[in-house]
């Protein structure tokens, strides 16, 4: 094997410097005082069971109506990618992005839910709300 050939397999990728420092990078929302919802789908969320070990995958559904923020789209992509190697049940899972979501885009209202691939014939969804008091 070549220096360069080593270097390029023992060393971390770009996609996953990426997703290490995946956070929720947001931007003013264009049409304030409008209530308005977004809806975002991301269809390759994953995770690891905290008992098996085991990989989960579920299709995530994001719809909030933004306040001051709008949450950027490949941030929020890069953010649910570091998923994919914790250890963390579905419910966990679901309201953790929730709470982490709100905490960056502070919406008026917002939905999420995980409906998470069967396993073993066992299907799970989990939806999670918040409203601005």
């Amino acid at each position: 094997m070549t220096q360069a050939q080593n270097t390029e397999t023992s060393s971390i990728k770009y996609g996953e410097r990426e997703i290490e420092a995946g956070k929720l990078v947001t931007f003013p929302n264009p049409r304030m005082g409008r209530h308005y919802k977004i809806n975002v789908t991301l269809p390759e969320f994953t995770c690891k069971c905290p008992f098996s070990g085991y990989p989960d995958f579920a299709t995530l559904y994001l719809t909030y109506v933004p306040n001051e923020k709008v949450v950027e789209l490949k941030a929020i992509k890069l953010y649910i990618n570091s998923y994919r190697d914790r250890y963390i049940s579905h419910e966990e899972s679901v309201n953790q992005i929730l709470d982490d979501f709100v905490a960056a885009c502070d919406p008026l209202e917002a939905t999420l839910k995980g409906d998470f691939n069967p396993r073993g014939n066992v299907h799970t969804v989990i939806e999670v709300s918040h409203k601005k008091s």
